[in-house]
């Protein structure tokens, strides 16, 4: 976290210095981030007594272009804890990088976003309701401390690579093993995308077996509807030998008026031999989006999680969920 916090710190002064230098002769070329996710939800049947409100996320950062294809970009990531007893706020540094495009190529450095599921996640598009199948059950980090970079060979076929530390941006480096990934995502027709994605986050040492990451996504995008499918493979997850889990999400959304859409979504998630049967599941969501102004969205959606283990009850909730952003 101390290599994270400097290079945030780095990436800030040269921010301010540049926008010093260019303000007497060009607008401001720099652009607040500012995102909040929350909701409120209550539970059904077994799940009764689960009620309240909910403030998820928060990202405070900003992004400033230096011209000449260099751009600097720092985001503070303000979250609840994974444990769920402990009710209090974590801030952690999401991004801290500096970005190079030059026509079709572009290099990233810093603590980035990762790309194992970051294009599934933006086709999804509602982030701020629900996570996209990888990110949701610990399939891979969303950011990490590297290296990526990509290319757009024609305006049907794009490549991408990336190297990171593979502990995610919440943990120092503590291993010595590193995460390496390579993408490709194809156009073959307006509107109609695939993508494939495979990675190898090293164990660093005997003990630990190397995790290996496999996905698949399809879909069609169009002004009034889209349609998305992806399936994911992960092997020894946690680095233990044998520990594989598998699953699909398919998800939908229509327009159906001019600041309004429909959206579903159903996942399925499996562990080989059942080795992760208290955590498989099927979820399934079916809500819709309003759009307030420019800034806000609210989102109203109905869930129901369905257990694969024997004798555990279906969960099924009602949340209203919220958004807002610069």
């Amino acid at each position: 976290m101390k290599k994270q916090i400097i290079l945030a710190g780095i990436i800030a002064c040269m921010s301010i210095g540049a926008q010093a230098q260019d303000a007497a002769t060009q607008e401001p070329k720099g652009k607040a981030i500012v995102q909040v996710f929350g909701n409120f939800n209550t539970g059904f049947g077994s799940e009764n007594n689960s009620r309240g409100f909910e403030l998820e996320r928060s990202y405070l950062g900003y992004e400033y272009n230096l011209g000449n294809g260099l751009s600097v970009k720092s985001v503070l990531d303000i979250g609840k804890s994974s444990d769920v007893s402990d009710n209090n706020r974590l801030a952690y540094v999401k991004n801290a990088l500096v970005s190079w495009k030059k026509g079709n190529f572009t290099l990233n450095g810093g603590l980035i976003s990762t790309t194992q599921f970051n294009f599934q996640e933006k086709f999804w598009g509602y982030r701020y309701i629900m996570k996209d199948f990888q990110d949701m059950y610990k399939f891979g980090s969303s950011a990490d401390l590297g290296l990526s970079f990509s290319y757009k060979f024609t305006e049907w076929i794009s490549a991408d690579a990336i190297i990171v530390n593979g502990e995610g941006y919440k943990k120092i480096q503590i291993n010595d093993g590193l995460n390496y990934g390579a993408g490709v995502t194809l156009t073959p027709a307006k509107g109609f995308q695939i993508r494939l994605y495979g990675g190898i986050n090293e164990g660093a040492d005997n003990s630990k077996e190397d995790i290996y990451n496999l996905a698949a996504f399809a879909g069609y995008k169009g002004e009034k509807f889209s349609i998305g499918a992806e399936y994911n493979k992960m092997d020894n997850a946690s680095n233990k030998k044998d520990a594989d889990q598998s699953g699909y999400s398919i998800f939908s959304s229509v327009k159906v008026a001019k600041a309004t859409e429909l959206y579903a979504r159903f996942d399925d998630l499996h562990s080989k031999d059942d080795w992760n049967i208290a955590k498989d599941e099927q979820a399934a969501i079916i809500g819709a989006q309003f759009k307030l102004g420019k800034y806000v969205k609210l989102a109203p959606n109905f869930r129901m999680n369905i257990p694969k283990a024997d004798g555990t009850d279906n969960k099924c909730y009602a949340y209203i969920n919220f958004y807002f952003g610069l």
